[in-house]
């Protein structure tokens, strides 16, 4: 995965994938300047995320979408979306607990935890049982990260039973497609390798 993160953009939508990653690391110092020290906090947090599909080899076109999708989750919360805007935040964690599950079940694959669509034992199946299960896991993390935050960051977070449980229900549907797409997308590029478990003979 080190060989991923290290290897320069070859193709256009490579270059815009990175690019995002540098538009979010000048968003933390533009928060810093112009907002206030949590939301620089907030999108300081999110920079990591902008590297995972970089170090799984994702498809230039899933890179952009993902970095996208991340950044915008976490612009969010700089600019008061969720609580300006109605249903913001359902959409948002349709789609961003939909992004980061299928990242996660590449990552398995990389563990050798589970198969990959091109290991002779990958069934269509497999990533549509457990991604919602990883989706709902996500899910249940965010909301507890977002009750620290209102606890102890700042008040204005928005939480509360029925603010969780629709947020959770979002976030599973989300993952519920994601599991669709890993079936029956290739998510990753072809000039990299994702590691199948071994099987005896080999």
């Amino acid at each position: 995965m080190i060989d991923n993160l290290l290897r320069p953009p070859r193709t256009p939508a490579e270059f815009v994938a990175d690019a995002l990653r540098v538009v979010g690391l000048l968003g933390i110092v533009v928060a810093a300047l112009v907002f206030e020290p949590t939301d620089a906090g907030i999108l300081a947090a999110a920079l990591p995320f902008l590297l995972v599909p970089r170090l799984l080899g994702t498809t230039a076109w899933f890179d952009i979408v993902s970095t996208t999708v991340i950044l915008v989750a976490a612009w969010s919360n700089v600019i008061d979306l969720y609580t300006t805007l109605v249903g913001w935040d359902l959409i948002v964690h349709f789609v961003c607990t939909g992004v980061l599950t299928a990242l996660t079940y590449l990552a398995l694959v990389r563990a050798e935890v589970v198969p990959g669509r091109g290991d002779p034992g990958f069934r269509t199946r497999i990533p549509m049982t457990l991604s919602p299960a990883i989706g709902l896991a996500l899910s249940a993390l965010w909301e507890m990260v977002e009750w620290f935050g209102h606890a102890v960051i700042t008040p204005t977070i928005s939480v509360g039973y029925d603010d969780t449980i629709g947020d959770m229900a979002a976030g599973g549907l989300g993952a519920l497609v994601a599991g669709a797409l890993v079936a029956s997308v290739a998510l990753e590029r072809t000039d990299t390798t994702i590691a199948a478990p071994a099987r005896p003979g080999r």
